[in-house]
Order: structure tokens, then C-alpha cells, then sequence
């Protein structure tokens, strides 16, 4: 699963409570769909509806608006701006970032209210922060561990020469 920073990966604990976040949050606004995404729109995790939506592209575009998002804050000043809200006819489109490292994005329709999405999402927010820097050390730790170990400058081209 690619993340944002390369050799970052997910271990089963992290992904079981973000599944277990974005599927309680899914439930209590009604969502179409919810998703998990990091910086640059590769899907962490995604469910509900999603037939008939080109779901890659669609998270790519949102990476992308909030990378400009990003850009706009700076030019005003602003730290960030963590939360984008687009409104359509149908559906609308809620955004968060969270810790700067990944995306929540819920899709709703008329089933539900844009305070309740906004209030649940928020507290979704809460919940996922310390699973990212949980995330996000954990593979800084491993990263410097295999630097630091001598077996890390071994190749397979070694190994092969070895055995031949």
C-alpha cells in the first residue's frame, strides 16, 4: 500500500482501527462513500458506494485541490487550510487533512446534514491523528534501524556471489 513517504507502510493495528473509524463514521452520516487517501491520491482505504465512480481519478483531483488549497493558504497567510467542502446538486464532498499526511473525504447526498458531517468528520479527525504519527514514527524508526544495521548494505547480487 503506498503511502505519501516512501517505505511507509501500514501494520494490521493501524489499519483495523482506521477501518474501524472510517466505517463508523460511513454509518453515522450516511455517507455514499468514505475514504482514506495520503497526499498524493493513492487510496489507503475506501468504502461504500463507489460503482460507477472512477474512484483513482477522483482521488488524484482531490490530492490535487488540496495541494492548491495548501498553496492558497500561504499566499494569505494561513498556516492551512484543513477542510474543503464542495456542494452539488446530488452530492456533496466533504475533505479533511489530517496531520498533514493523509485526506478524509466523504461523499454525501441528501440523507444527511452538512453540520453532521462536518461534527462527525471532525472527531473522525481526532481519532486518525494518532493513528498517522503512530504510522508515520514507526516507519521513521524502522527506516533508521535498517540504515543503521550492517546487514542493510548487503545485496542479492552478495547473497548470489555466495552461493556460485
Amino acid at each position: 500500500m503506498a503511502l505519501s513517504e516512501p517505505g511507509t507502510s501500514l501494520f494490521e493495528e493501524e489499519s483495523d482501527a482506521i477501518k474501524e473509524e472510517l466505517s463508523r463514521l460511513h454509518a453515522q452520516v450516511s455517507a455514499r462513500f468514505t475514504a482514506l487517501l495520503d497526499l498524493n491520491g493513492q487510496i489507503i482505504h475506501l468504502l461504500g458506494e463507489s460503482q460507477g465512480l472512477d474512484t483513482t481519478s477522483l482521488a488524484t483531483l482531490i490530492a490535487g485541490s488540496m495541494a492548491a488549497t495548501g498553496g492558497l493558504a500561504k499566499l494569505l497567510g494561513e498556516n492551512e487550510f484543513s477542510i474543503l467542502f464542495h456542494e452539488g446538486e446530488r452530492d456533496n464532498l466533504h475533505v479533511a487533512l489530517v496531520a498533514q499526511r493523509w485526506i478524509l473525504v466523504v461523499l454525501f447526498d441528501r440523507r444527511s446534514s452538512i453540520g453532521l458531517v462536518r461534527l462527525k468528520a471532525k472527531k473522525s479527525v481526532d481519532v486518525l491523528v494518532p493513528l498517522v504519527q503512530k504510522t508515520f514514527g514507526r516507519s521513521s524508526e524502522e527506516r533508521r534501524a535498517r540504515q543503521s544495521s550492517p546487514l542493510s548494505e548487503i545485496t542479492e547480487e552478495d547473497i548470489e556471489r555466495l552461493f556460485t
